[in-house]
């Protein structure tokens, strides 16, 4: 069967077509939070077929196929690729109203020309169709990027990462521009002493130096910062619970630092006490050189733990926590506010209950020195799909500043993810055009169009401010 993805997908009304075929479609993508691996990238990697490039490290497509009762083996296990692919296939028609549905079928289209719905009688067809276009130089890792219109990308890297990859990518001197992020959550870490210490010896090996006390671990860290930065870096990122910020004086990090050197472990006061307090040291490093700072919260990982205990972490077992944030976001933020020392920051919650607070806790730091300074970050892993972003463009329209918005990204392991782009983008457009069509905004399509060419893009180039490569 043909597939129902065409030209005017998610676009209902007139209005809604015009601005997406007109302001929106062709425009480059800015992708400034994503996983993929820079040595793909460096390496111009080749996939042997399709189930490597589609299926591996999918936690999204693993999750659906055990809800459907696949077994383990042709999902993470010893399957070939094409049984893997197979099983995948065979899925497929039972994820309907998943967004799966949707960005499968997208994903085929954009990148293989498939325009068939994907179901087990034709799956044999389309594994060998996609496979031999992977063998080709428009496939390769680069040539998807390039498909797509990646302009630029930020990866997501440790701070003892050595940028190799990405030196060799510059290299290249070829598109897109790809730019390492400063994600620095082990280096904070402390809930574990032994992996805490097993990561300050990697740090000490990268920095040349024993990092003895508190005060070393700043400046070793002060160091990566500033050799990101060297190579581009203009972002730091956290994948956190909860944001961490405690005014307590009952506690030094010295003493806390000192105790871990020795194999202890902390209360989770100290563990919230020195992670805070780390943080925003971090923070005004990003403050002095102008970066941005990128918090994701919400995430309850690893809930199935003997599933952990066999696949490991991030292999589709973590969920929407319902923490509570409001008031450590408000301390932290006013924190570093209080002196001037407050990066641009874009916030990103999981648990939607959490939109509204979001939204107007953000307008609080916003001080007229910076269009959009503090943002409502984009619809985030469970929420971003049709329902999730709508609600969050909603909230951000009604308690914010929607013009001001740096849009989407991909937040993928998956050199396949950037029709999420175009997804987001069609939303967007549907969303104005049906205010149009209710009456609730003037028919002006210049004006209108120039919004959604922002958000979708001018926005984050304007914003994050990347050197040209």
């Amino acid at each position: 069967m043909k597939t129902f993805i065409n030209d005017d997908f998610l676009l209902q009304s007139e209005f809604a077509k015009k601005l997406y075929h007109n302001f929106a479609k062709d425009l480059p993508i800015i992708d400034y939070h994503n996983h993929l691996s820079p040595k793909d990238i460096a390496t111009n990697h080749v996939f042997e077929n399709c189930s490597q490039v589609w299926l591996a490290g999918d936690h999204y497509k693993w999750r659906a196929m055990r809800a459907l009762g696949i077994n383990e083996r042709f999902i993470t296990g010893n399957a070939s690729d094409k049984e893997k692919f197979m099983a995948w296939a065979g899925a497929v028609p039972y994820t309907l109203r998943n967004p799966l549905y949707h960005w499968t079928h997208l994903e085929l289209s954009r990148y293989f020309g498939v325009e068939e719905l994907l179901t087990s009688k034709n799956a044999a067809a389309i594994y060998e169709h996609t496979n031999s276009l992977l063998a080709k130089p428009s496939h390769s890792t680069v040539g998807l990027l390039q498909q797509q219109q990646v302009e630029l990308l930020c990866t997501t890297d440790d701070p003892i990462d050595s940028l190799e990859h990405h030196k060799n990518i510059a290299s290249q001197k070829q598109s897109p521009q790809t730019l390492p992020t400063f994600r620095p959550d082990k280096a904070f870490g402390v809930h574990d002493t032994v992996s805490y210490n097993a990561y300050l010896t990697q740090l000490e090996r990268v920095v040349g130096y024993p990092i003895a006390s508190y005060d070393v671990l700043m400046t070793a860290l002060e160091e990566r910062v500033e050799y990101f930065h060297e190579h581009g870096c203009r972002l730091a990122d956290y994948g956190l619970e909860q944001l961490y910020f405690s005014a307590s004086s009952d506690f030094k990090c010295d003493t806390l630092f000192q105790n871990l050197k020795s194999g202890k472990s902390l209360t989770t006061a100290e563990v919230h006490y020195f992670a805070g307090t780390t943080m925003l040291q971090l923070s005004k490093m990003y403050h002095k050189r102008g970066w941005t700072q990128q918090f994701h919260l919400g995430a309850i990982r690893n809930n199935n733990k003997r599933l952990l205990a066999q696949l490991g972490p991030d292999t589709g077992f973590d969920s929407i926590g319902d923490f509570s944030h409001a008031v450590q976001i408000s301390n932290y933020l006013n924190e570093l506010d209080s002196t001037d020392q407050l990066a641009k920051t874009i916030i990103y919650n999981l648990n939607p209950a959490d939109n509204e607070m979001i939204a107007t806790m953000v307008g609080n730091f916003n001080d007229g020195t910076i269009r959009g300074k503090v943002q409502y970050g984009a619809a985030w892993w469970f929420l971003d799909q049709k329902d999730g972003m709508e609600k969050q463009l909603n909230t951000l329209s009604s308690l914010g500043m929607l013009s001001t918005f740096v849009g989407m990204l991909t937040d993928s392991r998956s050199f396949l993810s950037f029709p999420r782009h175009e997804y987001f983008r069609r939303i967007l457009c549907n969303l104005i055009g049906n205010d149009v069509v209710h009456g609730e905004l003037p028919a002006d399509e210049q004006w209108l169009g120039k919004i959604v060419s922002d958000i979708c893009y001018h926005n984050a180039v304007e914003y994050f401010a990347f050197a040209k490569a």
